[in-house]
């Protein structure tokens, strides 16, 4: 960590074709090599395949999911005596919605579709359900930290 003083927040613009903040970190998040144009064809292509179903739009979709994933609380290592403890801690929201998003694409990759359009839609109606892979991570790290509660008051 910095000594002198906290590291200042980039500010991220709103992508051009829905306005949103958050469509674009979730669009920087799914890039590689910074390939930018690559992530924003999948993502507005699995936009295009979403849109429309459960009689919603495609960002109404996108914005039920990503709060279905986002996780409450997590366990976090503490040392403490010699000893390394599963603390339970709330998650800020900055890391929460840094977490859904990280979760979602890493469960989109993981799927079986043919093209990552597929994968990203289908993940996207899955979470937006109540269901998938994302939505079991975030019920994991849920039922670590609630495992480990007898270790709560080791919070910092």
């Amino acid at each position: 960590m910095a000594r002198r003083r906290a590291a200042e927040k980039r500010e991220i613009l709103k992508d051009p074709k829905y306005g949103d903040v958050v469509v674009t970190k979730f669009m920087n998040c799914l890039m590689y090599d910074g390939k930018k144009s690559v992530s924003e064809r999948i993502l507005y292509g699995a936009f295009d395949k979403i849109d429309g179903k459960n009689g919603k739009t495609c960002l109404e979709l996108f914005n039920e999911a990503l709060e279905n994933v986002r996780p409450t609380l997590e366990v976090r290592s503490r040392r403490v005596g010699g000893a390394t403890y599963q603390v339970p801690t709330e998650v800020a929201p900055r890391r929460a919605q840094a977490l859904s998003i990280r979760w979602l694409i890493n469960a989109a990759r993981a799927r079986s579709e043919k093209t990552m359009i597929e994968r990203l839609a289908a993940e996207l109606l899955d979470a937006s359900a109540g269901k998938g892979a994302a939505i079991k991570k975030r019920e994991d790290t849920h039922k670590m930290a609630e495992a480990n509660r007898a270790f709560a008051h080791y919070r910092w």
